[in-house]
C-alpha cells in the first residue's frame, strides 16, 4: 500500500458540500481539496474564499486541465451526472459521483462503463456503508445476534415542506432533474444500505402516485423485493403525509434490529434474552469515512465499500418502483 496524497477538484458546491463532503476531503489523511468548479464564477470564487480552497473555475475543461487535480468530485444533481462523468472519464482521473449515479440505469451503465473501459476507479457517495452507527447494524448480523434475516421493512414519510407549498424552484421535485421526486434523492440511500447489509435486491415490483398537485414528481411509492439470502422486504415513502417517520425493522429468526436511516437515533437490538439500545454518533463531517475508505482504495488497500457495482444495483431497484420496465 502506498501513502500518495490525493489532490480533489470538486464539481459543484451545492449544499451538501458545505458541511457533509467538502470539509471530509479536506481533512481526511491523505487528501486534499484543491480546486473547486461551478457555472457561476461568483459561487465557485466564493466558496474557494470561505473553505480555504486554492483554484476555483467556471469552466469545467480547466478544473479537468489542473495539472494539481488527481481525482474528482461529482457534486451535482443527477441530471448533470452523465455528462460530467464522461468528460472526468476523458480526463483519465478516478470519480467520486454523488447519489444516486444516475436517473435511469441506461445513463448509470454508461458512467460505469466510461470508467471501467479505462480502468479508473468509480466510487458513488453511499456513505452510510462507512458509519460506525450501520457497521454496528452489520456486524449484529453477521454474528448471528438475530439469526437469519427473514424480512426488513422501511416505511419513510415527510409532509409538504415550505418550498413544496410555496411552489419554489427545487431540483428535488422536479422531475426533468430527479424524476421519482424526494424518492430519487433519500430512498437510494436506504435501498443501497439494504443492498450492504442483506445482500442484493431481486424481484423488486413498485409504484409510484401523484397524492397531491404540489409539483409533477411523484409523492407516494410503496415496493416490495427479495434478497439473495432469500429475506424478503418492503417499503413505503410517502412525502404527502401529515407526520414524518424514518424506521427500519429488520426481522430475523431469533429477533430484530430497529434503526432509522436519516435521523439520530439509536440503533436497537432486541432477541428473547435482550434489548440493547446503542447512540452511536456520526462523525464530523458525516463523509470523513467514506473519504478516508477511497484514499485507502486508492493506495492499494482494501476496496472501498461503494463502487459501480452497488450503485448500478441500487439505480435498477429504484427504475424498478417507480415503474421503469424490465428493472426488477
Amino acid at each position: 500500500m502506498t501513502h500518495k496524497n490525493w489532490r480533489w477538484g470538486m464539481v459543484g458546491c451545492g449544499d451538501v458540500t458545505e458541511r457533509k463532503s467538502g470539509p471530509a476531503y479536506r481533512i481526511a489523511a491523505g487528501s486534499e481539496l484543491v480546486a473547486v468548479y461551478s457555472r457561476r464564477a461568483d459561487k465557485a470564487a466564493d466558496y474557494a474564499r470561505r473553505h480555504g480552497v486554492d483554484h476555483w473555475h467556471d469552466d469545467l475543461d480547466a478544473l479537468l486541465a489542473n495539472d494539481a487535480v488527481d481525482a474528482v468530485y461529482i457534486a451535482t444533481p443527477p441530471a448533470a451526472h452523465p455528462d460530467i462523468a464522461r468528460q472526468v472519464a476523458a480526463a483519465g482521473k478516478p470519480c467520486c459521483i454523488e447519489k444516486p449515479l444516475a436517473n435511469s440505469l441506461e445513463e448509470a451503465e454508461a458512467i460505469a462503463d466510461a470508467f471501467s473501459s479505462r480502468g479508473l476507479p468509480l466510487f458513488v457517495a453511499f456513505y452510510r456503508r462507512s458509519l460506525p452507527r450501520f457497521r454496528q447494524v452489520a456486524g449484529w448480523i453477521e454474528t448471528g445476534r438475530i439469526g437469519a434475516v427473514r424480512h426488513v421493512h422501511w416505511s419513510l414519510t415527510r409532509a409538504p415542506n415550505a418550498a413544496d407549498l410555496s411552489g419554489a424552484d427545487n431540483w428535488r421535485t422536479d422531475p426533468d432533474v430527479a424524476p421519482g421526486g424526494y424518492f430519487d434523492d433519500l430512498a437510494c440511500h436506504g435501498l443501497d444500505l439494504f443492498d450492504h447489509l442483506i445482500g442484493p435486491l431481486s424481484n423488486v415490483h413498485g409504484q409510484a402516485l401523484h397524492q397531491h398537485q404540489l409539483y409533477k414528481a411523484p409523492s407516494a411509492f410503496s415496493a416490495n423485493w427479495q434478497h439473495a439470502n432469500g429475506a424478503t422486504g418492503t417499503g413505503v415513502w410517502n412525502f404527502a403525509a401529515a407526520g414524518r417517520e424514518d424506521q427500519v425493522r429488520i426481522l430475523g429468526s431469533h429477533g430484530e434490529i430497529r434503526f432509522s436511516v436519516f435521523e439520530d437515533e439509536p440503533v436497537i437490538l432486541q432477541t428473547e434474552d435482550e434489548t440493547l439500545s446503542q447512540l452511536v454518533d456520526n462523525p464530523d463531517p458525516v463523509q470523513l469515512p467514506h473519504v478516508e475508505a477511497m484514499i485507502t482504495h486508492l493506495n492499494g488497500g482494501p476496496a472501498h465499500p461503494s463502487l459501480a457495482a452497488n450503485a448500478l444495483r441500487t439505480v435498477r431497484a429504484v427504475d424498478a418502483i417507480r415503474g421503469v420496465p424490465g428493472n426488477g
